[in-house]
């Protein structure tokens, strides 16, 4: 199979191998990179306005059109929804500015456009004029590879039933007339400003991703332009039915895991499967513990009152990946599953959601798995298992698409992929440079967009980290991983660790706090969160400190364990220099905690479940950095760690400080490490200073 381009790259293919290696002597803290969130917002309405992405759920995404009729200007009648693939309906006006800017726009994008999609232009201006009309249509439909309509929407009924919400709106539907984007062309123009090209191509990444049968990774987005007057028409409880609006909501939000083959313990895919788990799927809606998604409400002015460390106002950041149902999407399954839960027209239904061969990132151009598999016992604690695949590469490969799939997965917790390049003797010893892949419950898949990549080096291992948690009947488990390739990329995507291996909580502890933080030594922009924690984890949250000011980017009020999932961010986040990233979480040592596994005991970090972790992993990469640099001697990457070193050093020593004297006495140096660490004492005073504690950064 071809390779599939990340992005074109002008650089020279030939690398120095990238590898993050910190010494491991720094126990107390780890890696961690990050990146910028925006200013916080002005009291008032700001006077630009850009393409935002929303939660999809909020903006039709995964929802059906209504049916309707429609005229274009040649005369010609069409039906929502009678077109054999995709068809786009873009919104357009001869009179809002906005739209007149986009008409270039839209005409690049029908000279592209596969031929399994359709665009119909929809202008819901009752006074436009039918010649400039005229002129945008045939602008449009010079060079458009596909067929092109144009509406003149004078009533806005087929806006309306679109859904279309402004003048340089898009909403792309299947052939079952079910939502699969709503938004912005791009963000090349809008209120206050104007770009020469654009930042991000929403519209043209969806057409990319429908086209390949994967889910866009940006689905909604606001589209500044012309408000288009419509009247909404709520929906009566009494008029849901399970094929036209119900199996969209649980296809997008529960299929991925409760189907055939999935890791869930039953199939919500068919309308007997969902009638009869009714009563659970109602209980856990309306807790709000599935769709699993745990971060706190990311709204501006939202605050939490009753988070662990108090009340704080989280940033205004959106997700790529939230799983949470929006509150009209909660009320209409809640709404059908209390009614009489009518069936409906099958005519309705949904296209089927199919996953290849099982793998939700498509067929990969290359699986490996356990040569053996492995024994899982019956009962008790099984310590974690290292089982190394030759990959038997011949050539460094660059990768977008990584899926980890258990062959057991009911006793499989969770999985950490680490790439061992030919050098490495050993397994990882701790989680503080990060992962390469990872499988816990509701996360196994990494995908990136086009221009970004993961590496795997020739000649390369992989280690696969095995948490089995035995479930009362012995098994055997063969794991594998599956890899989509594509050329070199724009920026290679790393992982790091902000760690806390002292952790130490007391016994009988309700909420119990512990920190971690590091300082950046430059620039990098932030891709998302994954934190860890064990079965005492609590809640935990990340923060971004610059100067004064402390901004909350990352909020998980109620952390579980069973459940621990990634937060993408739906757009990257820059971080420059001296920019602070902390991470804290509160621990449930207490009798109250019904999964803890004994509140008599002071808990300290370890690998099993029975102890702790304290580690805020984060997704990243460096905008200054060459995709492959190595990550030791010269250049951004080698800068960027030999600066991680050093910060972390500093915060190792202010740790071990215990009378802040400027000095580590070997009573204050760790059990593990005082040996070694003090054959640094180069002028034989029985102390470190700091400057002799640096040298362990060289």
């Amino acid at each position: 199979m071809p390779n599939v381009p990340c992005v074109p790259s002008q650089r020279p293919s030939s690398h120095r191998p990238a590898r993050l290696a910190l010494a491991t002597v720094i126990a107390t803290l780890g890696l961690v990179a990050g990146w910028l969130p925006s200013a916080p917002a002005a009291p008032d309405e700001p006077v630009r306005q850009s393409a935002i992405p929303r939660r999809p759920g909020d903006h039709g995404v995964g929802s059906p059109v209504a049916s309707a009729s429609y005229t274009d200007l040649s005369g010609a009648t069409h039906s929502v929804g009678d077109a054999d693939g995709f068809t786009i309906f873009a919104a357009t006006s001869t009179s809002c500015p906005l739209s007149m800017k986009y008409v270039p726009s839209l005409a690049a994008i029908a000279s592209e456009l596969p031929q399994t999609f359709r665009l119909v232009l929809v202008n819901p201006t009752a006074s436009d004029e039918r010649e400039a009309m005229h002129r945008d249509a045939e602008r449009i439909a010079k060079s458009a590879t596909t067929s092109v309509a144009y509406v003149h929407d004078a009533d806005g009924s087929l806006a309306q039933a679109i859904g279309l919400q402004t003048t340089t709106d898009v909403v792309v539907i299947d052939r079952a007339r079910t939502i699969r984007y709503h938004g912005a062309i791009d963000d090349q123009y809008g209120f206050g400003y104007a770009l020469d090209a654009p930042k991000h191509t929403y519209l043209r990444d969806a057409v990319a991703a429908l086209n390949t049968a994967r889910e866009p990774v940006i689905a909604a987005t606001d589209a500044p332009g012309c408000d288009v007057e419509t009247r909404s028409t709520p929906i009566s409880p009494s008029d849901l039915t399970y094929h036209r609006e119900i199996a969209r909501l649980v296809q997008r939000h529960c299929v991925e895991c409760h189907r055939d083959g999935g890791v869930g313990p039953f199939a919500l895919d068919t309308y007997d499967d969902l009638t009869a788990h009714a009563g659970m799927v109602r209980d856990v809606v309306r807790r709000g513990t599935m769709p699993p998604w745990f971060a706190a409400d990311t709204s501006p002015d939202s605050t939490d009152e009753t988070a662990p460390g108090g009340t704080h106002a989280p940033a205004p950041l959106t997700w790529a990946n939230d799983r949470s149902l929006a509150e009209s999407e909660k009320a209409t399954l809640l709404a059908w599953l209390d009614g009489s839960r009518p069936l409906g027209d099958p005519a309705d239904a949904p296209e089927p959601k199919t996953y290849p061969d099982g793998w939700r990132i498509g067929k990969p151009d290359q699986i490996w798995e356990f040569a053996q598999p492995q024994e899982v016992k019956a009962s008790g604690v099984m310590p974690y298992q290292n089982v190394v695949v030759e990959t038997g590469l011949r050539e460094d490969r660059w990768v977008r698409a990584i899926e980890v799939q258990p062959g057991s997965p009911e006793v499989v917790h969770h999985v950490l992929v680490h790439v061992l390049r030919p050098a490495d003797d050993d397994v990882p010893q701790e989680d503080r440079e990060g992962y390469w892949a990872v499988y816990v419950p509701g996360q196994s898949v990494h995908s990136y967009p086009e221009g970004f990549a993961k590496k795997i080096p020739a000649g390369a291992r992989l280690n696969f980290q095995m948490h089995y948690t035995p479930n009362g009947t012995a098994t055997t488990d063969i794991t594998r991983i599956g890899v989509v390739f594509c050329d070199e990329p724009e920026h290679e995507v790393r992982t790091a660790g902000i760690v806390n291996t002292r952790l130490e909580i007391p016994p009988g502890a309700g909420n119990h706090r512990e920190d971690a933080s590091i300082t950046l030594p430059t620039e990098v922009m932030l891709l998302g969160f994954f934190p860890h924690m064990h079965l005492r984890g609590k809640a935990c949250r990340y923060e971004l400190t610059r100067g004064d000011q402390t901004t909350t980017l990352l909020d998980v009020p109620r952390y579980d364990f069973n459940w621990q999932l990634s937060y993408r961010l739906a757009e990257p986040l820059r971080l420059v220099a001296g920019d602070r990233l902390h991470f804290a979480a509160w621990f449930d040592n207490s009798d109250a905690n019904p999964a803890n596994p004994d509140p008599t005991q002071t808990v300290r970090w370890g690998p099993q479940t029975f102890e702790e972790m304290h580690l805020g992993y984060l997704e990243y990469y460096l905008p200054q950095a060459t995709p492959g640099e190595a990550a030791s001697g010269e250049g951004p990457w080698g800068r960027f760690v030999a600066g991680l070193r050093q910060t972390d050093l500093k915060a190792a020593f202010d740790r071990l400080d215990a009378n802040h004297d400027g000095q580590l006495t070997p009573a204050e140096l760790p059990d593990r490490l005082r040996e070694r660490l003090m054959r640094l004492d180069l002028d034989q005073s029985g102390d470190l200073s700091r400057e002799e504690a640096a040298l362990l950064a060289r």
